[in-house]
């Protein structure tokens, strides 16, 4: 089981510096060539719109006080389900926008949870409250739940439906207060 745990840590953080290396790439054409970065920040922040609608597998997991929460508590929302961990430098970069987006949406009937691959819990409450994050965040010790939602790499985001069902996918990081990204997501309550 450790040899499993210690090849899914392996492949996760290439995964991260696989986007990192990315993003730096993407930090030097800024400084580069401006005419580029001015284009790369009007892209759109998009979500992969999923085939089939697969329903997205249920999970028991503790918060950072012990509590479970389970998918089954949240029957009838809209989610935001974001799989990440503290190790990750994408995931470090897009907690604070996932912040701000929780600040916009919820008090509109979708919840964001985020989902801590791995744990050492010191960390994930020293980085919380570095950043005042105030959304749920879970904890997936063992990655059992990241794998079972056929999570690529970190940061893996999915938008759940009312019904249970995976409707979009982001893989990368996100500036999730975006407002088209969020229109989006909140088009999901009126099954649009």
């Amino acid at each position: 089981m450790r040899q499993v745990i210690g090849t899914f840590k392996l492949r996760m953080k290439s995964i991260c510096i696989k986007a990192a290396v990315s993003l730096g790439l993407a930090v030097l054409l800024q400084s580069v060539l401006p005419q580029a970065a001015a284009a790369q920040n009007a892209a759109p922040q998009l979500l992969q719109k999923l085939t089939g609608t697969p329903p997205a597998p249920a999970f028991a997991l503790p918060d950072l006080d012990d509590a479970i929460t389970k998918l089954s508590d949240l029957k009838g929302k809209i989610l935001i389900v974001n799989f990440w961990a503290t190790w990750c430098p994408p995931c470090r970069k897009e907690m604070p926008s996932m912040q701000r987006a929780w600040e916009k949406i919820k008090d509109k009937g979708v919840v964001l949870i985020g989902i801590h691959v791995g744990g050492n819990t010191d960390k994930i409450w020293d980085f919380t409250s570095q950043h005042n994050l105030t959304f749920p965040i879970l904890i997936d010790k063992r990655g059992a739940v990241s794998k079972k939602w056929k999570t690529i790499g970190l940061p893996t985001t999915y938008v759940v439906d009312g019904r249970g069902r995976k409707i979009y996918r982001a893989i990368g990081g996100r500036e999730w207060d975006d407002d088209q990204l969020l229109a989006q997501v909140l088009a999901l309550r009126t099954g649009k």
